[in-house]
């Protein structure tokens, strides 16, 4: 992901006061620059690496920040960066696997208005938004609304109305989808490549949809994480090839790689129920029970059919909780 202090986005592209009927710089200024700093010997270390930049917005005006989760996952540092140029040390409060989110708490007396929060079910396909980076208009995008539909990702996450907007954001993590009423709709996470028709792919944002918040919010502020028993989690990494679920990578020590999982297996069942993409597969091992539970599965390698059963852990035991500061 390119720093969030090295680039501009093209002045076509920005969005213009008087496209929007509220104050577009006013909701802007909610928007923060985020870098956080990660120990070397963190779960996450090899794959989101050890140094993350990205974009925050204050939700309330006691200086609390909603961001993307990865960016803050086992840091244990962080550092905002306000509209006026200042920098102050923030504290990650928690982050939650199933929908994305984090929550950073700055360490600093501030003054910088929060963003409403609005509701992201009530914006339409074709709507006109805008994707708000740190640094006011010079680093947000004009964008509309391209689709709102399922998004599972390798890593065994699954939404199930993601909010998609063109065009995309180049450094998109941690951006406020505002809306036209000048509310937050969502949070910035990926960008990724969608075709349209005979046309060269289009790179869009994959957005978080804030109405996803409210039922973690308070569990996320008193402890970090939500209320409840953990999904059942596997360690493994997958992909759709011509309808079949593919193995493409594992995680050092995670439970599928000490079931013997190997990278090119093909996963043709959960518990008996055939799978041949990525959010059903997630739903049947998710359905098996709480963290903790064996998970049946059949899969196919080097021309031979074989059951195996992974034992399950909770994701969160492998990472590094928040540093205090």
């Amino acid at each position: 992901m390119p720093s969030v202090s090295d680039w501009k986005i093209p002045s076509a592209a920005q969005p213009k006061p008087g496209d929007y009927g509220y104050d577009l710089d006013h909701a802007l200024s909610a928007v923060v620059g985020l870098r956080a700093i990660i120990p070397s010997d963190a779960f996450t270390a090899d794959t989101l690496g050890t140094e993350r930049a990205g974009h925050g917005v204050f939700i309330r005006d006691n200086g609390l920040v909603l961001t993307i989760g990865y960016l803050i996952t086992e840091a244990e540092t962080i550092w905002l960066t306000l509209s006026d140029g200042r920098s102050v040390p923030g504290h990650a409060l928690g982050y939650d696997q199933e929908t994305g989110f984090g929550l950073v708490q700055a360490l600093a007396k501030i003054d910088v208005p929060a963003l409403e929060i609005g509701r992201s079910s009530a914006a339409s396909v074709g709507e006109r938004v805008v994707v708000g980076g740190a640094g006011g208009r010079a680093r947000s995008v004009a964008a509309r609304i391209v689709a709102k539909q399922e998004f599972a990702g390798y890593w065994e996450y699954v939404l199930d109305e993601a909010i998609f907007t063109a065009p995309a954001h180049p450094n998109w993590g941690g951006t406020a989808l505002i809306g036209p009423q000048g509310h937050l709709l969502g949070i910035g996470s990926l960008q990724l490549q969608h075709a349209v028709d005979k046309d060269q792919p289009q790179n869009i944002n994959m957005i978080v949809p804030i109405d996803l918040l409210e039922p973690v919010f308070d569990d996320l502020l008193k402890t970090g994480r939500r209320s409840g028993p953990p999904r059942p989690w596997l360690g493994l990494y997958a992909t759709e090839v011509e309808n079949r679920l593919v193995v493409v990578g594992l995680a050092d020590r995670g439970p599928a790689k000490k079931a013997d999982i190997r990278n090119g297996d093909i996963v043709l069942s959960v518990a008996g129920n055939e799978v041949s993409d990525l959010a059903g597969f997630f739903r049947r091992i998710w359905a098996q029970g709480q963290a903790g539970v064996q998970v049946p599965l059949t899969i196919y390698r080097d021309g031979t059919t074989m059951d195996v059963r992974v034992k399950s852990s909770e994701r969160n035991r492998f990472l590094k909780g928040p540093s205090l500061h």
